[in-house]
C-alpha cells in the first residue's frame, strides 16, 4: 500500500496527480475511517479494564498522547483540534 501512496505522490503532471489522489480518498477515506474505529473501540474496551494510557500505549507501539486523542475521538492532525480555552485567553496580544 505504500508503494501506491508512494506512487501517486510521484505523479508529475498536478492535475494528474490531484485527480487519482481523489480517487484513492473515495476508494479508501470510509475504510480508513473504518479501520479507526474498530482501533478506537478496542482502546475504549481496554481503559473500561482500567488498563492505563501507558500501558495502552505500550501495547499498540503509539504515544501516551496518541491514546488521549484516540478516547477523545481526535484524529488527524492537531490543527483540526479544538484549541484548549487557556490557549485562547493566551493569545499574547498584551506582549510587547
Amino acid at each position: 500500500m505504500f508503494d501506491a501512496l508512494d506512487a501517486l505522490k510521484g505523479i508529475e503532471d498536478e492535475e494528474a496527480r490531484a485527480r487519482e489522489i481523489s480517487k484513492f480518498l473515495r476508494a479508501y477515506g470510509p475504510k480508513i475511517k473504518e479501520l479507526s474505529d474498530i482501533r478506537r473501540a478496542y482502546v475504549m474496551a481496554q481503559r473500561g479494564q482500567k488498563i492505563s494510557v501507558r500501558a495502552l500505549a505500550a501495547k499498540l507501539a503509539v504515544s501516551a498522547s496518541t491514546i488521549q486523542d484516540i478516547e477523545r475521538g481526535y484524529s488527524g492532525s492537531g490543527k483540526t483540534r479544538p484549541r484548549k480555552a487557556k490557549d485562547e485567553d493566551d493569545g499574547g496580544s498584551d506582549r510587547g
